[in-house]
């Protein structure tokens, strides 16, 4: 073994020196630090520094592989863990929706079957009559005028071409409005068109209704009154346009009606 004598200084190169005889073992070796016989706190400070520095150097420490063998194995369970939480709830929130949908599903499914069922058991006693037994006739008469047509001398005679076709047109047009009237529909039999006079064109008509015997005094008393047909005719004509009539636009303040006894 060598003995080599080291010159050892305070604080740097400014102090004095020390030399140290104690033997030092050369190699790789862990280091043996040389004792100074009144070495203050800040050569102890340095020696201890370079104490661990030789000691860091030749016998070097750390993490063992076990232990970052542990840290990494328990930061994959947390992963694990954490991803089956993530897995769980997204099962349960879909089985809370489709849980929700099968709700929603089997409400509208009852709502459905009930409207089927109420309309098929449903039976509307208005609808249900025999018209063979509506005898009693009540005629009503009046007139109305056409300001878009022109008065012609065929139209004098019911039988020319002109006052057919116009006969016919008006015809439908008011068979049409008391055939689709929910309270006299049932009740309208027919109208006619007895004459065309000057003044444009006025039309004279004739309403006929059948009534059940039973039931006559009722029905000349409200549905079938005059007030009842007037103001059914009357809507109708404030309802129309006249651009689209044309012709057969009729002036509903030009009409009249008077109960035909």
């Amino acid at each position: 073994m060598d003995v080599e004598m080291q010159a050892i200084r305070r604080n740097g190169n400014d102090g004095p020196a020390y030399y140290c005889n104690e033997p030092v073992t050369a190699g790789n070796g862990g280091g043996v630090a040389c004792r100074i016989p009144d070495a203050t706190e800040n050569h102890s400070l340095l020696s201890e520094q370079s104490l661990c520095q030789t000691t860091s150097r030749n016998g070097e420490t750390g993490p063992s592989d076990h232990a970052t063998e542990a840290q990494r194995t328990l930061g994959n369970t947390f992963t694990l863990q954490e991803m089956t939480s993530v897995c769980r709830k997204s099962r349960e929130k879909i089985k809370l929706w489709l849980i929700v949908a099968s709700v929603l599903v089997f409400i509208c499914a009852v709502i459905v079957i009930s409207l089927v069922v109420c309309s098929a058991i449903h039976e509307d006693v208005d609808e249900n009559f025999d018209s063979s037994l509506f005898t009693v006739p009540r005629s009503f008469n009046g007139s109305f005028r056409l300001p878009n047509q022109t008065f012609t001398e065929e139209l004098f005679t019911l039988s020319s071409n002109e006052s057919q076709v116009l006969t016919a047109g008006l015809q439908e047009k008011l068979s049409d409005l008391y055939r689709t009237s929910p309270a006299l529909g049932r009740y309208f039999s027919g109208v006619e068109i007895h004459a065309f006079r000057n003044g444009s064109v006025i039309a004279d008509y004739q309403l006929t209704f059948l009534m059940p015997e039973e039931q006559q005094d009722q029905l000349r008393n409200i549905t079938l009154s005059r007030e009842m047909v007037y103001n059914v005719f009357r809507q109708f004509l404030n309802d129309q346009e006249a651009d689209e009539s044309g012709q057969m636009y009729v002036d509903p303040a030009s009409l009249n009606m008077f109960l035909r006894h």
